[in-house]
């Protein structure tokens, strides 16, 4: 499975509408414009219309006017946030994503008691990485949500990342809860959590998954380092999913993999009513195109 094969399935599904707001943005319309070029999905774009019209006729022209796409003039960012989180909540869009806005605005009109996309579930962040060298696509998550979950918060985080797994073919992902060593250590808060969480995987607290930890990462996705270490563990070489300790941890990985490592990767947010296309403002079009195919996947059939 790589972000070829992702695309590709995202395309056989039903296509979905993706309500963004605050479109005004060149990346986030050149992803709109490869999605709607190999039929991925169909948008409603909320914000500027003047500014989101300007982009479109300087860089995709043949875009005005086609079916796939359209465009509601809202005044600010605060408004076009609650918009395109209207249209999802009215079920009238299956897929949010973020355009040229700050997180903290989209997440307010998200998180809205009365009006947003709660679903009593923790909202997290699962990346998903098509690393060079590596067999399959690799998960990461928090990387950008919860900045030092507890042990009963990492549960669900995992809970989330799992649905995300499955829904782009993965069964019964394999979990490794990051630490610095593998041994557990009173000292050490990660392994101590990491055991545990192990622990409630096996009491089947948490299913649909193979858990165990406390891994280091050399661990957790190589099979040479985990035979030299003399590591057994169904999951040690062979992570899916992995689950870091706090977010400094996940922010470094994340942006190591993509700087240092070439890595090609899609996110979502999970735990809402929909997913939720999170991207940094600095993300390519072809990040958050990849972005789209997995929120596609995992968005409610």
């Amino acid at each position: 499975m790589n972000f070829e094969h992702l695309i590709a399935k995202a395309t056989q599904l039903s296509k979905q509408k993706i309500a963004i707001a605050s479109a005004e943005d060149i990346e986030v319309l050149g992803a709109v414009a490869a999605a709607l070029k190999i039929g991925l999905a169909e948008f409603l774009l909320f914000g500027n219309k003047i500014e989101i019209e300007g982009i479109l006729k300087e860089k995709h022209p043949d875009l005005l006017g086609q079916p796939g796409i359209s465009i509601f003039d809202t005044g600010t960012k605060e408004e076009a946030a609650a918009a395109a989180v209207k249209a999802v909540r009215d079920q009238e869009a299956g897929v949010l994503m973020k355009g040229n806005l700050s997180t903290s605005i989209l997440l307010k009109a998200v998180l809205n008691k009365d009006l947003g996309l709660r679903s009593g579930k923790i909202l997290s962040h699962v990346a998903v990485f098509e690393v060079p060298g590596y067999e399959n696509l690799l998960l990461l998550t928090d990387a950008a949500m919860n900045i030092a979950p507890q042990l009963e918060q990492k549960a669900e985080i995992i809970r989330n990342a799992v649905k995300i797994a499955e829904s782009i073919g993965i069964k019964m992902p394999k979990v490794a809860p990051l630490a610095a060593v593998e041994t557990i250590n009173n000292t050490m808060s990660a392994t101590l959590d990491a055991a545990s969480l192990t622990e409630m995987n096996r009491r089947g607290q948490i299913t649909n998954c193979i858990v165990d930890g406390p891994l280091a990462l050399d661990i957790a996705v190589s099979k040479a380092a985990a035979e030299h270490k003399g590591i057994k563990s169904e999951v040690a070489g062979n992570a899916d999913i992995l689950l870091v300790p706090a977010i400094e941890v996940g922010n470094v990985l994340y942006k190591s993999l993509i700087y240092f490592a070439n890595a090609k990767v899609g996110a979502v947010i999970a735990g809402a009513t929909a997913p939720i296309v999170l991207t940094s403002r600095a993300d390519t079009a072809e990040s958050k195109l990849y972005s789209l195919a997995l929120a596609v996947c995992t968005a409610p059939k």
